[in-house]
């Protein structure tokens, strides 16, 4: 059984974050590249919702038993694989996997350019999981 609580409370980090990065978009290119903060902060938040991301998706994946995923990008495809996310969605989104892990461990090649298109383009995919997630909750049940 999954544990509602601990995905609500992921869940609301990415709403959190999302809020945080939804204000940068009303910045201009010049804006956002101009004040170093922007980028520390929003590369903080793209991290947090990704890391919060991964961590419903293996939670469900573990307690749901349907696989044991062998990094990122295959928790996004066993999700689609069993309806969670839509595969579609899943296929849009897998190169997520590959972004958290360069955020994490490439973070010296990111560009403030990168982030900057990322929020202007991008964020919606968050709550667009968050909603496969609460959908997923509300068929189990929870």
């Amino acid at each position: 059984m999954v544990n509602v609580e601990f995905i609500e409370d992921r869940l609301a980090k990415i709403r959190a974050s999302s809020a945080r990065l939804k204000k940068m978009q009303a910045l201009t290119r010049e804006q956002f590249l101009a004040d170093p903060d922007y980028y520390a902060i929003a590369e903080h938040h793209l991290r947090r919702s990704l890391e919060s991301m991964f961590d419903i998706g293996r939670h469900v994946i573990a307690k749901k038993g349907l696989g044991k995923p062998e990094n990122y990008s295959h928790i996004i495809e066993l999700l689609g694989q069993h309806s969670i996310i839509s595969p579609e969605f899943g296929e849009n989104i897998k190169g997520m996997a590959g972004y958290r892990n360069r955020l994490v461990h490439e973070y010296a090649h990111i560009t403030v350019e990168e982030i900057f298109n990322i929020i202007a383009t991008r964020l919606e995919d968050f709550e667009r999981f968050g909603k496969y997630i609460v959908e997923f909750l509300e068929n189990e049940g929870q």
